[in-house]
């Protein structure tokens, strides 16, 4: 009897000792920035959880750099980063992988000039306080946006600030223009202009995107449910994308975008259109998943190294992009 009775307790440890193990494997930490995108529609109902397996946690950031910080000490294993701290994160040799494209961004990232600042047209930027997240793809597009009217950061006084700080400083009259994203970009909006956008500065050569990167190791280690993972990331995307008109302010997918981010259903529709989602043909595209984005990341480290922002770029970074993940999520 007490042969039975120890093999009993035994067994019962056992088992809750590997159900607590599986427990541990499924928890997964997810980063993520506080605007809207489609996939925030899905956070709430557990769609993703369902499709993964996972109970996932969600982290958000204030920026690409917070992210590479949070990956360096294993602090997440997946996130969403913009392509300029994803370029300086592979440079420096970050151990991660970029497995899909998140969106392209336009508007939905612009300089705003703040009202009463002085500022009429890009000339009067001289020597004004601009704020922007530091090492961010509106970082980044800030430069090109120099560049374009003819100056550089030595012609301005650039603040790095989160977009919290931005809202902030804002409101105390301390900044002149930022260059940030939504939902900070729709609060100052309501008292300036927009001067340019990520899309315009991007057709003068300073493409950006959101990206979707995983620790190799995860990787190596969970292919189904990241699989399934960037499958309901494709489907919700593709259902924006090609059904544009039935995300209005009054539909339950831009309420629930909305309840997630914190901003009003209509800022919520102004911001998605301010970007493109691409569904699982155009992620896996030559301009994408395809070699594109590789290319992308490859000009971006060149332009930061020569400014000064990074110390070394690679001659490629094909090996920092797997498409295949995004290849099975497509059927391909």
């Amino acid at each position: 009897m007490k042969h039975l009775l120890k093999t009993l307790l035994v067994g019962t440890a056992l088992t809750v000792t590997l159900a607590s193990q599986v427990l541990a494997q499924t928890k997964v930490v997810i980063g993520h920035f506080g605007d809207p995108a489609p996939y925030k529609s899905i956070v709430a109902d557990g769609t993703l959880e369902k499709a993964t397996g996972w109970t996932i946690e969600w982290r958000q950031f204030a920026s690409g750099a917070e992210v590479n910080a949070a990956m360096a000490s294993g602090g997440i294993v997946i996130s969403e980063i913009g392509s300029v701290p994803l370029s300086a994160g592979s440079s420096s040799g970050l151990d991660y992988q970029m497995i899909s494209v998140g969106k392209a961004i336009d508007s939905s990232e612009a300089l705003v000039a703040r009202n009463g600042a002085g500022i009429e047209k890009p000339a009067d930027l001289k020597g004004k306080r601009i704020a922007v997240p530091i090492g961010s793809t509106a970082h980044f597009s800030l430069m090109g946006a120099l560049k374009m009217y003819n100056m550089t950061e030595k012609d301005v006084t650039v603040v790095g600030m989160s977009p919290a700080e931005i809202a902030a400083a804002w409101a105390q009259n301390a900044i002149d223009a930022a260059f940030v994203w939504y939902p900070v970009q729709a609060k100052i909006r309501e008292n300036g202009k927009v001067m340019t956008t990520a899309g315009a500065v991007a057709k003068t050569g300073f493409p950006t995107f959101n990206g979707w990167v995983v620790t190799n190791k995860f990787a190596a280690a969970n292919r189904a449910g990241l699989i399934n993972f960037l499958k309901a990331m494709n489907e919700v995307n593709g259902d924006y994308s090609n059904n544009k008109a039935a995300w209005n302010a009054d539909s339950p997918k831009v309420k629930a975008v909305a309840a997630n981010v914190g901003i009003t259903p209509a800022a919520v529709v102004a911001a998605l259109d301010g970007a493109a989602y691409p569904d699982a043909s155009v992620n896996m595209s030559p301009a994408w998943m395809g070699g594109g984005a590789a290319t992308t990341i490859k000009s971006t480290a060149d332009f930061l190294k020569s400014v000064g922002r990074i110390n070394a770029a690679a001659d490629s970074y094909v090996k920092f992009v797997n498409p295949e993940f995004a290849k099975a999520a497509a059927g391909k």
